[in-house]
């Protein structure tokens, strides 16, 4: 790989990649509308172009030629928000991904990574889950990022777009979200702690998540991209294979808490990351206790 693309590439998990493709020596294009992403996350050393992947146009297919790689990870992210406004984040998480996926079939690029999520599943009834277990997702934008690797799985059927789909487990890391819409619980509680606030529980707190360290992720997409043989739109879970309830989350940052809505979502999820492991030789070494204990001292909490 010499030549990549990567969309969302000024938000959370994108602007961790791009420094690993650069480090790497790679040569990466940005393409980011700016409307999670951060500016002063982009790497000096990427090209950028602020565009929108729901309104892109044939002139901007040039971007792609000669790329061997589109890592596509833009997306409108979080269950509630979808809720509140399906129509905009469908633009976004399906019309944008189709058009990521044309453009890149037009100019050539040798593979598109997508960046799943474990929302299709909605509420699984096996425990890890495995890639096999029937989709049922309880939001549109579970339902999005679905449909999205149906595109990709067509995609490689009838255009020959060689793809994959990596199904994330909750990641946190560095340049997580602390506030917004798109927030998920371990930037809101380090806000709600650096504000003094007591920390909110949804529901019960008993739901449980298997939460995955960005490092890991970006790992998970540079292996699959530089695997040797075909992957044809196959699905692999990216999950550190373990969980923790909010409550036992909340303990690891220590503080009053106190009650918050009722919210739709899924009651546990655990990935079975097993496949992943054994032919994309990925393995996670995300660690949650250690890595809020840490994170804690850094924002001086």
């Amino acid at each position: 790989m010499q030549k990549a693309i990567v969309t969302g590439g000024a938000g959370f998990i994108g602007s961790n990649l791009v420094d690993k493709l650069i480090e790497q020596g790679i040569e990466v294009t940005i393409i980011d509308d700016l409307s999670t992403g951060k500016e002063k996350n982009i790497n000096p050393k990427a090209e950028f172009h602020k565009i929108d992947i729901s309104k892109l146009i044939p002139s901007d297919y040039v971007l792609f030629k000669g790329v061997d790689t589109v890592f596509h990870i833009a997306a409108r992210a979080r269950v509630q928000p979808s809720i509140k406004d399906p129509i905009t984040f469908n633009e976004v998480n399906v019309k944008g991904t189709l058009n990521i996926l044309f453009a890149s079939h037009k100019a050539g690029v040798k593979r598109v990574v997508y960046s799943a999520s474990s929302s299709a599943y909605g509420n699984s009834t096996k425990f890890p889950t495995p890639e096999e277990h029937s989709t049922n997702p309880l939001s549109p934008y579970g339902l999005q990022k679905h449909i999205g690797e149906q595109y990709c799985k067509m995609f490689s059927e009838v255009y020959g777009l060689d793809t994959v789909s990596l199904r994330y487990f909750n990641v946190y890391g560095e340049r997580m979200l602390l506030e917004g819409a798109y927030c998920l619980v371990l930037g809101i509680f380090a806000k709600q702690i650096l504000e003094g606030k007591p920390l909110t529980i949804n529901n019960d707190g008993e739901q449980r998540r298997d939460f995955t360290y960005v490092g890991d992720i970006i790992d998970a997409n540079i292996l699959a991209a530089t695997y040797e043989k075909r992957l044809n739109g196959d699905v692999f879970n990216i999950g550190n294979g373990d969980n923790y309830s909010v409550n036992e989350v909340a303990k690891m940052f220590g503080g009053k808490t106190i009650e918050g809505k009722k919210v739709l979502e899924p009651f546990q999820t655990l990935a079975d990351n097993s496949k992943a492991e054994l032919e994309l030789k990925w393995k996670p070494k995300g660690n949650l206790p250690l890595w809020i204990k840490n994170y804690k001292k850094q924002l001086g909490i």
